[in-house]
């Protein structure tokens, strides 16, 4: 038994401005990102549980934690992400992985550096790592280090993931549903993805009383699917490989989580809650 994909996505996605109702190539740089003041640096924890096992899975049962961090580096945002996850199939034998990414991006969107470690009953089972730049039009290049030195083109339109968060944030406010464009992360090394995000309507400020600093803000839940664009059937006309539920708040901080990995979903629910100074 093992995992198909990495959970790395889960707090990322991808989204480009669009026309209500109708998607459409925007400027990559896109609108002005009205949320870039309100997204604050905080560390988040999560307890992951099983949600779900559909009849073609074997899983039985599944637990695990994640840690995931966002840094005010000024010209930049920092990320780390870190989870544990434990699946015991019908079975009883159990797999254990664990993940350790991280990545720095300049709030121009432009470039990102990423490093990824995953390990699989103790044993590194992937490493990567390496730096992307995007031009005007959001295409570029990555240039890997590990697995291999190599080198990736980035389709047009390719956003980087805080990017997406504080697109997404935008365009929910501005009453828009769907966003569809490749996300480039750094935990393929197979260049970008596509990805299509469906996003519900923006919620007023709400009493959230385990975590008191998120009451007074507004929020939206997003779902994003994710493709491989090197599929047989093709990006997003294909089932996607993967789907991520999430309810974001304006400062970008999600509180819920739902991962959708076709055999089985995985519930994640915030447990702790810190926002950091940005020293800015």
């Amino acid at each position: 038994m093992r995992l198909r994909r990495s959970l790395l996505l889960a707090l990322a996605g991808a989204a480009l401005a669009l026309v209500p109702g109708a998607p459409r190539a925007a400027d990559p740089a896109g609108p002005p990102l009205a949320g870039a003041e309100r997204m604050v640096a905080h560390r988040a924890a999560y307890r992951l549980a099983l949600d779900q096992v559909r009849a073609n899975s074997n899983v039985a049962t599944a637990r695990g934690a994640m840690l995931y961090e966002v840094g005010d580096a000024c010209e930049g945002w920092t990320t780390r992400q870190r989870f544990t996850l434990s699946l015991n199939d019908r079975d009883g034998q159990e797999v254990e992985t664990t993940s350790d990414y991280s990545t720095y991006e300049t709030k121009d969107g432009r470039s990102i550096r990423f490093s990824l470690t995953q390990t699989s009953q103790g044993a590194v089972s992937q490493r990567i790592a390496g730096e992307a730049t995007l031009g005007a039009n959001g295409s570029g290049f990555v240039r890997y280090t590990s697995p291999e030195a190599k080198e990736e083109r980035l389709p047009s339109g390719t956003l980087l993931p805080t990017t997406h968060t504080l697109r997404a944030l935008a365009e929910a406010r501005a009453g828009r549903r769907l966003l569809v464009a490749p996300l480039f992360d750094g935990t393929s090394a197979n260049g970008a993805q596509d990805s299509t995000t469906a996003i519900s309507a923006w919620v007023a400020p709400q009493v959230i009383e385990r975590f008191p600093q998120l009451s007074t803000l507004g929020s939206t839940r997003v779902r994003v699917a994710f493709f491989d664009r090197n599929s047989a059937q093709g990006g997003s006309a294909s089932a996607p490989d993967y789907e991520i539920g999430l309810r974001y708040f304006e400062n970008g901080v999600a509180d819920e989580l739902k991962m959708d990995f076709g055999e089985f979903v995985v519930n994640g629910q915030l447990v702790e809650l810190a926002l950091t100074p940005s020293g800015c």
